[in-house]
């Protein structure tokens, strides 16, 4: 069962579990289980996805429960009108708050752009950050005698494909767990210290206009226990 966080007739919003693919894919041909087809089963209906979360992602997703309302809230989220935070434990101290303004090349997949240009334009991306805690652990990574992290909330204002993961790992402070863009040797030490394995990201609110009220929309969504148990680990409460 999903965890459901706002329901009405043209809107519902659950807390994806991290680990779990949106719909079916061909990057993964022998997945069988989907939020959109178990949210479809839990609720007896029909649900249209506005946007995506990664696979190893958590958080606030959200669906429409007919094409009409997904289009109308399509619209917001490619205007840019769709505010969205996320946490994120990242490698090593980050200081206050600022913004990563970075272009970022689509990413290419030799599946779904089999038929499109190979070497695309990069396109303009910004994400807003603010370093909420810090701490510095008694075991290190190859030369360094301790390990330090630091949880991030995170502004995204625009929506590029991977492009948090990316800004992270750009300014040189990977997001824990991620075997893509991340730091291999901090997330071993990170799960044999700490015991979690899984991107230590989530989409933690989102907010938006609903298209028939004109009401201010905000869903947050609880951390799951992977965090609560690194939140604990390294001593933080969130603020």
């Amino acid at each position: 069962m999903l965890d459901i966080l706002y329901q009405d007739d043209n809107i519902i919003a659950v807390n994806k579990p991290a680990g779990m693919l949106v719909h079916r894919s061909w990057l993964d041909k022998h997945e069988t289980v989907f939020v959109m087809q178990t949210l479809r089963d839990q609720i007896g209906q029909h649900v249209f996805p506005i946007h995506r979360l990664d696979r190893p992602t958590s958080g606030v997703l959200l669906f429409a429960l007919s094409s009409e309302t997904a289009n109308l809230l399509c619209q917001q989220f490619t205007q840019n009108q769709v505010h969205k935070t996320y946490l994120a434990v990242v490698r090593g101290y980050v200081e206050g708050e600022g913004e990563i303004d970075y272009a970022l090349k689509p990413k290419w997949d030799k599946i779904a752009d089999k038929f499109s240009q190979r070497d695309k334009e990069a396109q303009s991306a910004q994400t807003g950050y603010c370093a909420l805690q810090k701490a510095e652990m008694p075991y290190g990574v190859k030369r360094y005698a301790t390990s330090r992290y630091t949880l991030l909330r995170l502004m995204p204002k625009t929506g590029r494909k991977h492009q948090i993961r990316r800004h992270l790992k750009h300014i040189f402070h990977p997001i824990l767990g991620d075997t893509q863009y991340g730091d291999l040797h901090q997330n071993r030490a990170f799960k044999e210290n700490i015991g979690v394995e899984r991107l230590m990201l989530h989409a933690e609110t989102l907010s938006f206009t609903h298209p028939y009220t004109n009401e201010q929309i905000t869903l947050h969504a609880p951390l799951d226990e992977n965090w609560k148990t690194v939140l604990d680990q390294l001593q933080w409460t969130m603020p």
